[in-house]
């Protein structure tokens, strides 16, 4: 029964930051034009983004310090005390405030469920819980956009922010019952040397994807600066031969990064093709994206269920990924019917539902007793940060080339087949042996 409680309480946080980080992105047009910070619009989202950085990167090792607790509990002070505060905001400068404060504690509570569930569920069970995880992020894609459409319609913007608070509260208590006497919620780490290094380094990442977006739509130079930070920075946050893809754990956080970046790349602009170029309705237009939403879900529930090994679901994703974007870029053509885009996508969703919580499953089985909060915080830094670029550089590229929608499936393409390559290298050469084996180090 307590697990029941404790995986109840998760799968409710982990939805309800999805559905914020949605709902969001739609009511924003609406709130920077009744607040009158249009011109702060941008400012809302990256701010968001750089204090989750900081907070994923500071939550990891607290968890590992202190226990997943302090953080947790934290975070979700913070994100509702952030909600709160652009709900009730009187002007743009005070809803970025207030998003700032909920992107640090959503970022805090997303770190720390990572060390609950290493610490809490035994080692079998960890599949499920991240399936049920993956789908907790799915399902709001899915439903959200009609849901805060009523909301914004009906009740007005700031119901988007101060509604979710209440709903927070009640999972937290949930959660707060199904954590109750569980023994093993300590710290687990002796200390954090350069802890304040690695925080600066965070903010210094989250300024170099700030830089990016706000270059990718044609300032060449903000946009070069911003990567050339961003190599130098974001290094310093990942395990050591991640942008080489080392074998091991380096391996899994840069194929996470490479598969949700390339995917959320190409899906950026699936909506704008299928509308403008193949002229479809908004309308079936989206139920393209809500296939590969659906698929998502289904492939991270055969993961759950181990239905195939993990170098399978790793290999296969990876492949189904790269098989979905040229598949979607192919109906770029006139030639091609303009219906294969559903099959396309579907193809593209099944894929990520395979890998993305598989590789949750091995960045806790790969990582040491008091070093999961560290890694976990890196595997979300390093998808945060991939996806980012690939965005910025695919849209730089779209308007270099005359609404290339090609090049950027193109690129997109490019980077997962190399995540193809990278995909079987979550395995380890044993010593004196050509056999791989996979890395334990718990």
């Amino acid at each position: 029964m307590t697990h029941k409680s404790l995986t109840a309480g998760l799968v409710a946080l982990v939805s309800l930051v999805a559905f914020e980080y949605i709902a969001v992105a739609i009511a924003m047009p609406v709130v920077a034009r009744e607040l009158g910070g249009l011109h702060l619009y941008g400012l809302a989202f990256s701010g968001a983004m750089a204090a989750a950085v900081v907070g994923t990167v500071l939550g990891g090792r607290w968890a590992d310090l202190k226990g997943p607790t302090a953080p947790l509990w934290t975070g979700v002070a913070g994100f509702i005390g952030g909600l709160l505060l652009a709900g009730l905001a009187s002007s743009m400068e005070m809803l970025i405030v207030g998003r700032l404060v909920q992107g640090f504690g959503g970022s805090l509570v997303s770190v720390a469920l990572y060390v609950v569930v290493a610490r809490v569920y035994p080692e079998e069970s960890h599949p499920k819980i991240f399936s049920l995880f993956a789908t907790a992020w799915v399902v709001p894609s899915m439903v959200g956009p009609a849901i805060v459409g009523l909301v914004v319609d009906t009740l007005g913007w700031r119901w988007v922010f101060l509604s979710v608070p209440v709903l927070t509260v009640i999972a937290a208590l949930i959660l707060l019952r199904g954590l109750a006497g569980q023994p093993v919620m300590g710290g687990q780490a002796e200390s954090a040397p350069g802890l304040g290094k690695k925080v600066a380094w965070a903010a210094l990442t989250a300024v170099g994807a700030g830089l990016m977006q706000y270059g990718s739509d044609g300032r060449l130079p903000l946009l070069i600066v911003g990567l050339v930070v961003l190599l130098v920075a974001l290094p310093r946050l990942l395990p050591a031969g991640t942008l080489r893809a080392a074998r091991g754990l380096p391996s899994v956080v840069a194929l996470r990064g490479l598969a949700v970046g390339a995917f959320f790349a190409a899906e950026v602009i699936v909506p704008l093709m299928l509308i403008s170029e193949r002229g479809m309705s908004p309308l079936l237009a989206g139920f393209a994206l809500t296939g590969g939403a659906l698929t998502w879900s289904i492939a991270s529930w055969l993961q759950g269920r181990e239905v195939f090994s993990r170098t399978a679901n790793l290999l296969g994703g990876a492949a189904a990924v790269a098989l979905g974007i040229l598949s979607m870029g192919v109906v770029t053509f006139d030639a091609v019917p303009v219906a294969f885009a559903y099959p396309a996508w579907i193809i593209t969703g099944f894929g990520m539902g395979l890998l993305y919580p598989t590789l949750s499953v091995l960045t806790l089985e790969l990582s040491k007793p008091g070093e999961q909060g560290v890694n976990s915080a890196a595997l979300q830094v390093g998808e945060s940060v991939f996806s980012v670029v690939s965005v910025a550089v695919t849209s730089a590229l779209f308007v270099a080339v005359g609404q290339g929608y090609w090049a950027v499936y193109a690129a997109t393409l490019v980077m997962a087949l190399v995540g193809l390559w990278v995909a079987p290298r979550f395995q380890t050469l044993s010593v004196g042996s050509e056999a791989p084996v996979v890395a334990h180090l718990s």
